[in-house]
């Protein structure tokens, strides 16, 4: 026990040169690669007299060093200042379109990774059968076709022309949410089925070609046991990897499904402050992203040991 919550709490301390690390990279690529953001604000024909007072206003005129402190203090503050095209706190923003986002993304993860994981252990229950290959071929047919495809046709003739559900807009609130963000999550499951039934299915099969299923089975196991117990046992640690990878990204929504159905979430905000080179709120998101990713992480490397006992944190 003591040397699990050593690692974990090692663990922790690698975060910050991470971090640090990570701020450096987003400032190089914010503030020396992207060049001046003041003739992107005011334009090429801006005076001097203008470009140096906006450039004092957002704090472009201190030195380098202590504008990536500037950076490593929102970090882990997580200030991260004003807006430079709407002027609101960067932080408040955040708050406000992560619930829209966070409406859209949760059920729409929990359904396609459960409805992954039951058609992945079905197609390598009956691998080489018929119904393996329907639904193989249709997972490639569903990874072709582009995501606006679906997003227009689904909007288009499930929205529009059948009225089945809204085309776009949001309201706060449960259940006033609820209609908007039906059809964007139909669309999300539609999109994410084929790739993650095709990578569970490699997993599950991976194990059920090991040493310790012939031994199961040479026990008189039926096969379903041998399933359940002994294979998605093992395959649950690539699962549990490729699962907890994607959760970072929850909380920046998806910027299409946004943009398209109008959905005012984080992706949206990311989409708008592209658009409007508000720097502020993409170093915010970008910072956002890499903190997400490296606790969950940390938080992977934890949950190895619920799925696999054999596994020791050290």
């Amino acid at each position: 026990m003591n040397s699990s919550w050593n690692y974990i709490i090692r663990r922790i301390l690698y975060l910050i040169p991470v971090l640090l690390g990570v701020c450096f990279l987003i400032f190089i690529l914010f503030n020396v690669v992207a060049g001046d953001p003041v003739y992107l604000l005011l334009g090429k024909h801006a005076s001097v007299e203008q470009a140096a007072e906006l450039r004092e206003q957002l704090g472009l005129n201190k030195p380098l060093f202590m504008q990536y402190l500037d950076v490593v203090k929102s970090a882990f503050t997580f200030d991260f200042g004003r807006s430079w095209s709407t002027k609101q706190e960067i932080s408040s923003m955040m708050i406000q379109g992560a619930i829209p986002s966070l409406t859209l993304t949760i059920p729409a993860f929990v359904i396609s990774t459960i409805l992954s994981v039951l058609f992945a252990i079905l197609v390598a229950f009956y691998r080489g059968k018929g119904i393996d290959l329907f639904i193989r071929v249709t997972c490639i047919c569903m990874m072709s076709i582009s995501v606006l495809v679906y997003i227009l046709v689904f909007q288009n003739y499930l929205a529009y022309e059948f009225g089945l559900f809204e085309i776009s807009g949001y309201e706060y609130g449960f259940p006033d949410f609820v209609p908007y963000v039906i059809l964007p999550i139909i669309i999300w499951v539609v999109l994410t089925l084929g790739p993650d039934i095709r990578f569970y299915r490699t997993m599950i099969l991976d194990e059920i070609y090991q040493d310790y299923v012939r031994t199961a089975r040479a026990k008189g196991l039926n096969e379903k046991k041998v399933m359940l117990k002994h294979v998605l046992r093992n395959a649950m640690i690539p699962i549990v990897t490729y699962t907890v990878v994607q959760l970072p990204f929850l909380l920046l929504g998806s910027l299409l499904l946004e943009s398209f159905f109008s959905i005012p979430g984080l992706g949206g905000m990311t989409i708008t402050a592209l658009n409007s080179s508000d720097f502020p709120v993409l170093k915010a998101m970008t910072i956002l992203s890499a903190i997400g990713i490296a606790v969950f992480t940390l938080i992977q490397d934890i949950l190895y040991t619920v799925v696999d006992p054999r596994v020791k944190l050290q």
